[in-house]
């Protein structure tokens, strides 16, 4: 059985390596468009969050306000 295993793990790396050499890795110019791109989005979706905080807290403490 721990042969198995043995042959079932190395052809599992065989075809793994097989596979990754069918790979299409990208250039470092799109790699670095990608990152900036995604990079930018992710502060763009903070700062909606950070207005979206704000306004909330600031209602809040309006509505607590009103009624304290």
């Amino acid at each position: 059985m721990a042969e198995d295993k043995k042959k079932d793990r190395g052809r599992w790396f065989r075809e793994m390596r097989s596979e990754l050499k069918k790979v299409v890795w990208p250039d470092g110019k799109t790699v670095t468009k990608n990152t900036v791109t995604v990079l930018l989005c992710s502060l763009l979706v903070g700062v909606c969050i950070w207005i979206f905080d704000a306004v909330a807290v600031l209602a809040v403490d309006t509505l607590i306000g009103l009624f304290a």
